[in-house]
């Protein structure tokens, strides 16, 4: 094939050539008939098909072809299940298949740096690991069905304020561990046929003309193979982006991009070599696409609306369960209450928005598992407006006081959060909050159902006994809900981000989003958990919080080794035991500190997570395989992943705050890192270095004056001396040391 696509480069005029480069319309790329090089289609995604109806409007927002509608991705990530978000892509793929679709725009793997970013909603995690994890087993998913993803949106698109103009400000060692990380994996491990450059600047660069971004890092380091795709309408300048990666602009320019790019080769601005190496990827996956495309191919809506039932059950978290007030009993009287239950909030808006092909009603769904208990329903509150309606509330307040137990509907209005603005507070609608403090003055039994994208505030949580947080969880949340409730299952999500208990507690609070077209990622590396663990602050739910109706404990956390170099991996085993009576799914959490560090590094991070199914007295073995980026960080004059020679901690628990097995190993370092002393490094260099200190020691032993005064251990000069420059032992030393013996002693010192 590739022998092929050079032949075809090479019968290819200029202009069609420039004309590959940027799309046909707004969904399908150029055609080239008298080559045979056929258009494809592109549509958007991620948790479900959103493909424009011919001849409807021009975004095909408003209406697209009916498609299951899975869990967004922020429910979804609350799975930590590989398998099941796999399983999902793959229906999706099914879909994208007998839609004719070649490459689904999706999934989004942008790291939450504040649960203010209205496009929260689509984003898996706060952290990189499993938000890479997840968007490896999507893709992975999608193109085993022969359809191709597009992972975005790269990078560092943490905010909709501004987006097409604000300059992300990240320094090298925070980009690469947090929000490059989170592409890298799924770019290594699943090979995305294309990638989605961001709107955003990244360090002054716009990302879709940032040769860093997507030459040196995608394509050259981690081996991207396929193409570059702007988002729609991200294009700054069109040939300065091609120099830098990007092959396709996205949508049609009317030719104004296809006439830059053809006067910039005929100027030589840009090398026709340039050009026809874009070319050649693009064809590389258009012919992949039509190689793959499957005749007549189809799929049964049913079981994909099953899917998508047993994918948001998954996901969604109980996040309180007071007195077990949950699971309810198949009898007695329950009200249910909320606009939600009747006109569910079960996805997000702006370009991901789709037409499902089924819709649950809550409160029908409840209805068919209730059994025997007797339902009574009321609106709660008005869904368009935030104001409380006193006669709505009245209504509720009736019906809850002669139930048994009262099941709110409450969350996130579709208004609230979307594509293209953020949240500017973390609050509920007052409509929800009044519902659910009316209710709890005259029920004690209150369970609270939460319908959002991201994460709220809850000034009300001391008043009701459990809360289950359902996010978006599709068209099939009302069965999920339903089979929750009653304990069909036992829920088994874990939140994938961090609920805070006000925002001003937010890593990025003081900086989000920024000011004019600058956002200063001044928080570094300490996003979501790393933050609140470093500042020891106490979060409303942690990271990896979840409950069940069951109970597991875990024993035995074993390493294959108690000392590895850093080229060997770490087999880490436990035993995990359902200790309940009821089957159960639970989600082992690993995470790994670095005890001892030269280098500002979290208290830990999740470096492994695995989802296990067990029986009532069930025991299983999980296992872990830890590698050498299990323990490094990015040092950024090696420009490489580096591992400090130490002690390192493998903690193991139920979330990232509740911990309850750990061990230690010793991880050898196999690489030395080059020396750069200057005449500005301090003595407390120096003793660092078993080198250093031997030289310091000597010359303490030579002088007299202020570094004699060392010799009788005195914390205040240790500390002095400690911070002084080498230059001032030319003069403390009383001629123990000269200028020119400085500068033989760092020659000597760099070259060792």
């Amino acid at each position: 094939m590739k022998s092929n696509i050079q032949e075809l480069i090479a019968q290819m005029t200029l202009e069609e050539k420039a004309g590959m480069c940027s799309g046909l319309d707004f969904w399908r790329t150029k055609a080239v008939e008298r080559l045979g090089i056929p258009s494809i289609m592109m549509t958007d995604g991620p948790h479900g098909l959103r493909k424009q109806r011919s001849g409807s409007d021009h975004l095909g927002i408003f209406d697209s072809v009916p498609a299951t509608c899975f869990p967004a991705g922020a429910g979804i990530a609350c799975s930590w299940d590989r398998e099941l978000i796999q399983q999902v892509g793959a229906a999706i793929g099914e879909e994208c298949q007998a839609e004719e679709v070649a490459i689904l725009l999706g999934p989004g793997a942008n790291i939450k740096r504040s649960p203010l970013c209205g496009r929260n909603f689509e984003y898996f995690s706060e952290d990189p690991f499993l938000s890479s994890e997840m968007a490896a087993g999507h893709i992975n998913g999608v193109q085993s069905q022969g359809v191709g993803t597009s992972l975005k949106h790269f990078a560092a698109n943490n905010q909709e304020h501004r987006r097409m103009s604000v300059d992300a400000i990240v320094d090298e060692r925070t980009l690469r561990e947090i929000y490059l990380a989170s592409f890298e994996g799924a770019v290594k491990k699943a090979q995305p046929w294309t990638v989605m450059s961001a709107y955003n600047q990244v360090n002054g660069v716009y990302a879709s003309e940032n040769p860093y971004l997507l030459t040196d890092i995608l394509k050259n380091e981690w081996g991207h193979e396929g193409f570059i795709v702007s988002d729609w309408g991200a294009v700054n300048e069109r040939v300065s982006g091609l120099a830098a990666g990007l092959e396709l602009e996205m949508p049609a320019s009317s030719g104004a991009g296809d006439q830059k790019i053809i006067e910039a080769v005929r100027g030589g601005a840009l090398s026709e070599e340039t050009l026809d190496r874009a070319v050649g990827r693009l064809l590389a996956i258009i012919f992949k696409a039509v190689e793959n495309r499957k005749a007549n191919a189809s799929y049964d809506p049913q079981a994909h609306h099953e899917l998508a039932r047993v994918a948001a059950r998954e996901s969604m978290v109980l996040l309180k369960n007071e007195s077990s007030l949950l699971p309810l009993k198949r009898e007695g009287a329950y009200a249910i209450l909320g606009d939600f239950a009747r006109n569910p909030r079960y996805q997000g808006g702006g370009s991901s928005h789709i037409k499902p092909t089924q819709l649950d009603d809550i409160y029908e769904s409840i209805r068919k598992e209730a059994g025997a208990a007797q339902l009574s329903y009321a609106q709660g509150y008005e869904g368009d407006r935030d104001e409380p309606n006193p006669e709505l509330i009245a209504q509720a307040v009736q019906a809850a006081s002669q139930a048994d137990a009262a099941i709110v509907f409450v969350g996130l209005p579709e208004r609230y959060e979307s594509e293209g603005y953020d949240r500017n507070h973390l609050r509920i609608p007052a409509s929800h909050v009044r519902l659910i403090e009316a209710v709890a003055d005259v029920q004690p039994n209150v369970v609270v159902v939460l319908s959002n994208g991201s994460a709220i505030e809850m000034p009300w949580l001391g008043r009701v006994k459990a809360v289950l947080e359902g996010y978006l969880g599709g068209q099939a949340l009302g069965g999920a809900i339903a089979d929750l409730l009653f304990g069909n299952v036992s829920p088994s999500g874990k939140l994938a981000e961090t609920f805070p208990q006000q925002l001003a507690h937010n890593p990025s609070f003081l900086n989000f989003p920024g000011e004019g077209d600058r956002a200063a990622y001044q928080e570094g590396l300490f996003v979501g958990y790393r933050y609140y663990d470093a500042k020891r602050i106490v979060p409303l739910f942690p990271f990896g919080h979840g409950l069940s109706y069951t109970t597991f404990v875990y024993s035995d956390l074993e390493l294959s080794t108690n000392s590895i170099q850093d080229t060997d991996t770490l087999q880490v085993s436990l035993k995990v035991t359902n200790t309940g009576a009821m089957q159960g799914k639970e989600v082992v959490q690993l995470y790994v500190k670095d005890i001892i560090s030269r280098v500002v590094r979290p208290d830990k991070e999740l470096k492994g997570f695995a989802k296990v199914e067990l029986l009532p007295g069930e025991t299983k073995t999980v296992t872990f395989t830890l590698d050498q980026r299990a323990f490094a960080y990015y040092n950024v004059e090696l420009k490489d992943w580096h591992v400090e020679t130490g002690e390192f901690e493998i903690l193991v628990g139920h979330s990232s705050q509740e911990i309850v097995l750990t061990e230690r190993v010793v991880v050898e370092s196999t690489v030395v890192l080059p020396k750069a002393y200057t005449r500005h490094s301090t003595v407390g260099d120096l003793m660092g270095d078993p080198q250093g200190a031997a030289i310091i020691q000597s010359m303490m032993n030579q002088a007299g004056g202020m570094m004699s005064m060392l010799q009788d251990g005195s914390d205040m000069m240790l500390a002095m001396m400690q911070n002084m420059p080498l230059r001032a032992l030319v003069t403390f030393s009383q001629g123990a040391l000269t200028e020119q013996g400085l500068d033989d002693l760092l020659k000597h010192l760099n070259t060792k």
